[in-house]
């Protein structure tokens, strides 16, 4: 990471201590308000949150690491989650996820090559009874279909 990237690092991560510090238990403020700045936790975060919270590195790389929320690594610009939850998983989400992974050519957890897009699986999208669901850069999407979707990965100009 060059020292203008760790600038902008250290400046989110001071921010959101100065902000979270009074808080109790503050960790998750102060990570969200980090991946909010920077679009994902970087490595490079986790040595000044440890130390200002008084946590060991690994402590705040666990709570990092075992958030599906959180991620060390920005998503790509069209930012795609699955529900993986019953509800969609009756519904045929694994199908719709399997024809995802080959349009995009990437596995759940990736970003394609270009950096368009990122699949990510989620455990609930809250639209259960239009299953299956995603969610498109915030925007939630039901009943959705292989067909529906390359209609939405054409708008976002990845293969399809």
């Amino acid at each position: 990471m060059n020292a203008s990237a760790m600038d902008d690092v250290r400046r989110a991560v001071d921010v959101a201590i100065a902000k979270n510090r009074g808080e109790p238990g503050p960790l998750l403020e102060i990570l969200h308000a980090v991946q909010d700045q920077l679009g994902c936790v970087p490595p490079e975060a986790v040595p000044p949150i440890a130390a200002a919270l008084n946590l060991t590195r690994a402590e705040v790389h666990g709570v990092v690491s075992f958030y599906h929320h959180f991620r060390s690594t920005p998503v790509g610009r069209t930012h795609v989650q699955l529900c993986r939850a019953e509800a969609c998983h009756a519904m045929r989400a694994r199908e719709l996820e399997a024809h995802a992974k080959e349009v995009l050519g990437v596995e759940v957890g990736e970003t394609t090559h270009d950096g368009r897009v990122t699949l990510d699986a989620v455990y609930c999208l809250g639209n259960c009874a239009c299953a299956p669901a995603i969610m498109v850069n915030g925007e939630l999407h039901g009943r959705m279909t292989p067909a529906r979707f390359d209609e939405l990965a054409r708008e976002w100009n990845a293969p399809a």
